[in-house]
Formats: C-alpha cells, sequence, structure tokens
C-alpha cells in the first residue's frame, strides 16, 4: 500500500463514526473521491454513492459500510457519572477500564469506563463481565450539572485508541469493521479512473450497516444495481483461540476472503475467482450456508433481485478495540474488484444455470 493512501486510511480510521453519527467520515470520503468519480451524491440517510461510467447500461455497486459500533449517553446520575447503552454489537467484557471519547457538539469530552478494583471484587463478580447498564463513565466531573455542561443525552462515545503499525505489514485500530471495506471500495474507484470500461460502477460508502444493514437497504433501492458486492471483514482463525471448524481457515497475508453459499450469485462468484486466478491475485475461500450478515444480504433481496457477492478482509478481533488486519490483503481488495469491473460486458448474464 502506497503511503499516501495509508496516510488517508489512518485519518479514516481517527475519524468516529458509530452508526448513525456518519458524517464526519463521509466527508473524508467525498473529499477523496473528488476528481475521481463523474457524480458524487449524498443520500437523506447518508450513504455517499460515487458513480464512474453512470451512463452504462449494467450497473455494478460496490459497497463497504462505514459505521462502527460504538456507545451512547443514556444517563447521568447525580455525582456526575455517565451511564451509557451499546450502539450495535458491543462486548461489554473489554469496556472497563478503557478510555473514551463524548462526541459532543461543543467538542470531544475525555472519559474512561470505571470499575471497581479488583482487590474489591466478590468471586462471582470476578468471574462474569458486568452488565452495561451497570457499567459507567467518569468524566472527572463535580456533579450533574457539571458534567451536563460537557455532554448532553444520545451524545455518540467511542473508545479511545490509535492506529498501531506492527510487524509484517500488520496494522491494529478501532473501527477496521468496515471503516476498511468503506477505504476498497474508494481505491477501487481510484483504480477505475481512466479506465475504458463497460459497465456503471456505484461505489458507495453505506451508513448503519451495524443496526441492520440499513444504508445498503435504501442505497441499493435507488441504484437498482445489476450486480453488488459487499466488501467487509471477514473472521481470522490464525490466533490460538480460533475454531476454523466454525468458520473455516482464513490467514491475515493470504488475500481477499471469497465466499460460497446462498447468499453468493454463482456467475458472480465464479467471475471473482476468474478474476483472482487470471491476474495472479492471492485469494481464500469459506463457505456461507445462510444469508451473511453484510451488506451482501440486503442487495441480494433488493427490488425483483441483484446478482450479489461478498468479498472479506480478514481480520483478527473483531468488535474490539484491537481489530488486526494486513496492508497486503487490503491492496489485493482493491486490485481484485477493479479486475472484475474491468472484466464486465455489457451484457453480462448473471442468472444461474
Amino acid at each position: 500500500m502506497e503511503q499516501e493512501a495509508f496516510d488517508f486510511l489512518k485519518r479514516m480510521l481517527e475519524t468516529p463514526s458509530p452508526s448513525g453519527f456518519e458524517m464526519p467520515v463521509q466527508k473524508l470520503v467525498r473529499e477523496r473521491l473528488q476528481g475521481v468519480a463523474d457524480e458524487i451524491s449524498t443520500d437523506v440517510h447518508g450513504n455517499v454513492i460515487a458513480a464512474v461510467n453512470p451512463g452504462a447500461p449494467l450497473r455494478v455497486m460496490l459497497a463497504g459500510h462505514c459505521d462502527e459500533i460504538g456507545l451512547m449517553v443514556q444517563h447521568v446520575l447525580d455525582d456526575g457519572f455517565i451511564n451509557f447503552s451499546a450502539i450495535g454489537g458491543v462486548d461489554t467484557a473489554i469496556l472497563a477500564g478503557q478510555r473514551v471519547v463524548i462526541h459532543n457538539a461543543r467538542g470531544p469530552v475525555a472519559g474512561v469506563v470505571g470499575r471497581k478494583p479488583i482487590h474489591l471484587l466478590e468471586k462471582e463478580e470476578r468471574d462474569k463481565p458486568e452488565k452495561i447498564h451497570k457499567m459507567w463513565i467518569d468524566i472527572g466531573a463535580k456533579n450533574k450539572d457539571d458534567a451536563m455542561q460537557a455532554v448532553e443525552i444520545g451524545d455518540p462515545i467511542t473508545v479511545a485508541v490509535g492506529v498501531m503499525e506492527m510487524r509484517n505489514g500488520l496494522v491494529a485500530a478501532r473501527g477496521f469493521d468496515d471503516r476498511i471495506g468503506a477505504f476498497v471500495v474508494i481505491e477501487t474507484l481510484r483504480r477505475l479512473k481512466g479506465q475504458k470500461l463497460n459497465v456503471a460502477v456505484y461505489g458507495v460508502s453505506t451508513v448503519q450497516e451495524e443496526l441492520g444493514l440499513r444504508g445498503a437497504r435504501t442505497s441499493a433501492f435507488g441504484i437498482d444495481p445489476h450486480v453488488g458486492i459487499a466488501v467487509d471483514v471477514g473472521f481470522a482463525t490464525d490466533h490460538p483461540a480460533a475454531e476454523k471448524a466454525q468458520v473455516g481457515d482464513v490467514k491475515l497475508g493470504l488475500g481477499p476472503v471469497l465466499h460460497r453459499g446462498p447468499n453468493i450469485n454463482h456467475v458472480a462468484g465464479r467471475m471473482l475467482i476468474e478474476a483472482a486466478k487470471a491476474n495472479s491475485i492471492p485469494y481464500q475461500m469459506t463457505a456461507e450456508p445462510r444469508a451473511t450478515g453484510t451488506d451482501a444480504n440486503a442487495m441480494q433481496i433488493n427490488r425483483a433481485g441483484c446478482a450479489a457477492a461478498l468479498m472479506s478482509v480478514p481480520n483478527r478481533y473483531m468488535h474490539t478495540p484491537v481489530e488486526v488486519v494486513s496492508k497486503d490483503d487490503v491492496e489485493n481488495c482493491s486490485r481484485l474488484l477493479a479486475e472484475f469491473c474491468k472484466a464486465l460486458a455489457a451484457d453480462t448474464s448473471f442468472i444461474p444455470g
């Protein structure tokens, strides 16, 4: 990955965007695509939609969701401590002791998720994570009035961690799920700039995926694509606690993960594999025996149906503040998507059989 692209990725990762509060990162998306796409728009939900060669008859939708899991200010106690709720699938077992940022309209507010010292915990308290409604954030407030001068009910909250480069091209950060998918879609459009295309390519940075694929539903309805590829993260199983029998054998650095199953159109899935082989792009395979919990699911059942497929960036420690991906995998995802789009003919049929 070129340094300029990685620098932009870091900006994306360091820009908080819990579901429902995605517009700061969507502003970066629009800036990155200026001069690249023929058309750029933002819909009423906040999806950013960028089109390359929009006049072509066959429409391709590439979707990566820009939202992340997070927290929300739920209640402020009389002594100034803050109760919070979850935005998306938050693992409460890893929250205690985290530094957080509350994103208020007047500016960010620093805080910590408090916990009783281990010396004072009863045995049964040590053996199970605290329920989220019993946890609290300490912002250093003197009392409720002092706290309410800094925060408001409904303010979003994110864990305060930055981007950390590791050995062998690996990177750790909060929010790779799925800021990295939106990044791959952006870089794919940049690769397609100036290329001869037989199809229209719509790159979408979708919103509110973590709350039920909501942005993909509305943007797919508006675009009405013939084929749609979702780019998300997939479970890497190259760590000590992995269960390969449960989700397959997936390693960081060995390329994008492609998928087979009822959520994957047979023709689109085969063409992704053919594009990888033709361009010597490494890839991995996993089985998906049911509808995936990704934007590919929403696209597949849009209107009268769309030929959907899924490409995943291998990701360790999903939904934690230390998700880990490989730069090489990210680069190969955008390469493969670009080659897939370039290989499509205007009359490509995705009807299986």
